[in-house]
């Protein structure tokens, strides 16, 4: 296992924790890709926050885990930029052996909110996104309406109320959409934990190629 931090270049750049599966080094192949947007607790400048839930907290536990992880950390007072984070997405695929074709972006909270912004402005460059406990612009459902994508939300939250993901999802629905939508009836605010212990999200993503249809 391997966990760097890296300056992403560029005015406003976020640092990232990075986390290279087994076998990276010693493989020539392209790998999958994830890039994991955090919660509003989790700004500042220590990426030791950025461990705290969610896809950077699970990789230090599972050296086996078969994706690279690309997890910003989002500045103090500051909500996550697509500017920035497509970037920081330039950067990773430009740096580290990334299959392309298998890019996908998920978030809880804030980071859940990031992950629909992030994706309806630039649908094509994902095969797969997993929002959770965040809401989008519903007017601009349709831009995501043949992208994957699987939203979860915990019925009980009081901190983002389930109508921003059910708003989301009869949005997509009404652009013709499939989307899968998982909500959780004794969960609140923290509907990331089951989530992101779920080997069945992660075998969702690789069921997943990006499309020329995106």
């Amino acid at each position: 296992m391997l966990l760097l931090q890296r300056q992403v270049t560029g005015a406003g750049g976020y640092n990232y924790l990075l986390f290279l599966p087994q076998g990276y080094q010693t493989e020539e192949s392209v790998w999958p890709m994830i890039l994991f947007l955090h919660g509003a607790g989790e700004r500042g400048s220590n990426l030791e926050y950025v461990k705290t839930h969610g896809v950077a907290k699970i990789v230090e536990e599972q050296a086996s885990f078969p994706f690279i992880v690309v997890s910003p950390q989002c500045p103090r007072g500051k909500y996550w930029s697509v500017d920035v984070l497509s970037t920081l997405l330039d950067e990773a695929i430009a740096s580290y052996r990334v299959d392309v074709d298998r890019v996908y972006l998920t978030g809880l909270s804030m980071g859940g909110y990031g992950t629909w912004r992030l994706a309806a402005a630039q649908p094509h460059r994902f095969a797969a996104i997993a929002p959770i406990c965040g809401g989008g612009n519903p007017e601009e459902a349709c831009n995501l309406k043949d992208l994957p994508i699987w939203t979860f939300h915990g019925a009980r939250d009081r901190i983002v109320p389930l109508s921003e993901s059910q708003r989301m999802v009869q949005a997509l629905r009404d652009c013709g959409a499939s989307v899968k939508f998982t909500v959780y009836p004794e969960a609140d605010h923290d509907s990331w934990t089951q989530t992101y212990n779920n080997p069945e999200l992660y075998e969702w993503f690789l069921q997943h190629r990006r499309s020329i249809a995106t």
